[in-house]
C-alpha cells in the first residue's frame, strides 16, 4: 500500500516538475555497472566520472521485469525526464518498458497486444512509454531523499530503480541531458 501511494506521489511529481522530452545529445553516456556496484558517466569510450557504492532493487537484476518484483531491468534506455526536486531528492527517469522489453513480455504471455501496442507507439512518437504496465514503471535514477544513508551504503534498498546518494545525484545532474543514453548491466 504505502509502495503504491508513494509511486503516486513520485509520478505526480515528476509530471508536474519533471521535464519530459526526448532530445538528441552528445556523445556522453552512462554506464550501470551492477556487478561493480558503480554507476559512470563517459565520453565516447573514456570515464569522466564514477559513483560507487549505487543500490539498486532489493530483488536484484532482470532482463525481464514486472510490476511489483523490485528488481532493477537490464538492458539500454534513455533519459527522458528529468525532475529536480522529488522526495528523492532528484530523479532521472528512463524510458522503461523498451519495445525489447513489450517483446519479449508478450512472447511470454506478462503483457498482451494492447500493452505492447501502447509502448511501441510511444517508442514511435518519441513519447514516454505508458508506466501503468503488468512490466512496472516509474524507474529512474534518483537519490535518498530523507532516507537513512547508512541504510543505502549497505542495501539493495530501491523498488528496481538505480539509487545513488544525494550528494552523488547532485553531482550527475551536472553532467546528464535529456535522451542520453543508459546502458545498465
Amino acid at each position: 500500500m504505502i509502495y503504491r501511494f508513494l509511486t503516486v506521489i513520485l509520478w505526480f511529481v515528476l509530471v508536474a516538475g519533471g521535464r519530459s522530452a526526448v532530445a538528441q545529445g552528445n556523445d556522453s553516456w552512462i554506464l550501470v555497472d551492477t556487478r561493480k556496484m558503480t554507476l559512470s558517466v563517459l565520453e565516447g569510450d573514456t570515464v569522466q566520472r564514477t559513483y560507487k557504492k549505487m543500490a539498486i532493487g532489493r530483488a536484484g537484476t532482470t532482463t525481464d521485469k514486472k510490476q511489483g518484483d523490485d528488481k532493477t531491468p537490464l538492458g539500454e534506455f534513455h533519459l527522458v525526464r528529468i525532475a529536480p526536486k522529488t522526495p528523492f531528492h532528484r530523479f532521472f527517469g528512463l524510458d522503461y518498458p523498451t519495445v525489447g522489453h513489450a517483446e519479449r513480455a508478450l512472447q511470454a504471455g506478462t503483457i498482451g497486444q494492447e500493452h505492447y501496442a501502447a509502448i511501441r507507439q510511444a517508442f514511435q512518437a518519441g513519447d514516454i512509454p505508458p508506466q501503468e504496465t503488468p512490466l512496472g514503471g516509474y524507474l529512474g535514477i534518483h537519490g535518498v531523499g530523507k532516507g537513512d544513508p547508512a541504510i543505502h551504503a549497505n542495501f539493495n534498498w530501491t523498488h528496481g530503480c538505480i539509487g545513488l546518494t544525494n550528494q552523488q545525484i547532485d553531482d550527475l545532474s551536472n553532467w546528464i541531458h535529456i535522451g542520453m543514453r543508459v546502458v545498465v548491466r
